[in-house]
């Protein structure tokens, strides 16, 4: 039976702003419902408050150190080898990382509490400021799976 052909990736232009493709990326997976400008705005508004907290760094090079920060550089995939399923630790690719970090980064600052800060632009600032000095929980989550990847070093002669 052949295969189809390959999917073609799609190229996304830079965000209006920064001209930046990995923030016009963030943007996207921060969208909920179709409602981009929405995400875009919180987004901008994070951007506004770090460019005030760090006034002589770019926000953008701060957004993009963050997630250089975040993405992981191994993490562990399950592989059934004789009835049993090993965890079987394994380099992340370039694309992988950069969503994993997006991911982590947007998921811990939907955790945070309403009552501390009350819009999403709020919350992913404090997340960006907190990653940038190096306590967060997106940086946790990292530092998690190395560690399961380093625990498991045994089964990485099963990689495929």
């Amino acid at each position: 039976m052949p295969r189809s052909k390959k999917v073609k990736k799609i190229v996304l232009e830079g965000d209006p702003i920064y001209n930046s493709r990995a923030l016009s990326k963030f943007i996207n997976k921060v969208m909920y419902d179709g409602q981009k400008q929405a995400a875009a705005k919180e987004v901008y508004r994070a951007l506004d408050l770090i460019k005030v907290k760090f006034p002589e760094e770019e926000a953008v090079k701060i957004f993009e150190g963050v997630l250089a920060a975040i993405a992981p550089k191994m993490e562990v995939r399950s592989r059934r080898v004789g009835g049993a399923s090993y965890m079987v630790p394994s380099e992340v690719r370039g694309e992988r990382k950069n969503h994993l970090a997006m991911r982590w980064l947007i998921d811990a600052a939907r955790a945070k509490s309403n009552k501390e800060f009350h819009t999403f632009g709020e919350k992913l600032a404090a997340e960006l400021t907190d990653a940038k000095n190096g306590v967060e929980n997106a940086i946790k989550k990292r530092d998690n799976v190395i560690k399961m990847a380093e625990a498991n070093k045994a089964f990485s002669h099963l990689r495929w």
